[in-house]
């Protein structure tokens, strides 16, 4: 927003007020949004009411707790960050499954045991491995139930069993770890 007020909408009072917005937001997270997790040291928590509780998940859509640095609030290499991607990767995150086709993060929006095509292409392209990117482009393709296409949802044991056959947002996202896989000469 701040650079459509820049530069579409030449602006710069609401611009002001755009980067106040984001500093205020930013003191909130630091203040409120992070987790002193026994486990995996400070984390984002999903959601907090800021008097102490929190919400210690990841949802498989954007944004989510594993697309910070896509969305360029903090870098792949930001150690609250990692911890957040460790903890959101394993069984201590509510909505991540594992089975004998895959493994990932699903939703609360799908049934359980359902891991979202849209979480594997967002953990690939924050993925700070070479290793990681092209093990999630494999499962990405392994789990298309032969469609050419990226679902919503599908089960960990059987990607034939999925949700939306067609989802534009999924597609995109798979699409773009692709395409930034070719450039970083990954593929």
């Amino acid at each position: 927003m701040q650079e459509f007020a820049e530069w579409v909408f030449r602006d710069l009072e609401f611009l002001k007020e755009l980067k106040a917005l984001e500093a205020d937001i930013d003191h909130g997270i630091k203040l409120y949004g992070i987790y002193r997790d026994p486990k995996f040291g400070p984390i984002y928590a999903y959601e907090t009411d800021g008097y102490g509780n929190y919400c210690l998940m990841d949802d498989a859509g954007t944004p989510g707790l594993m697309s910070i640095p896509y969305l360029g609030y903090v870098t792949a290499d930001d150690e609250i960050y990692q911890n957040t991607r460790r903890f959101a990767l394993s069984n201590e995150n509510p909505f991540y499954f594992e089975g004998t086709a895959a493994k990932g993060i699903g939703s609360p929006h799908t049934p359980k045991d359902y891991i979202w095509h849209m979480a594997l292409s967002m953990q690939g392209l924050t993925a700070s491995t070479k290793e990681e990117k092209l093990e999630m482009l494999a499962m990405l393709e392994a789990t298309d139930a032969d469609t050419g296409f990226m679902h919503e949802g599908f089960h960990v044991d059987d990607p034939n069993i999925f949700t939306r056959k067609w989802f534009a947002w999924s597609n995109s996202l798979f699409s773009q770890l692709v395409y930034k896989s070719m450039k970083d000469g990954i593929l």
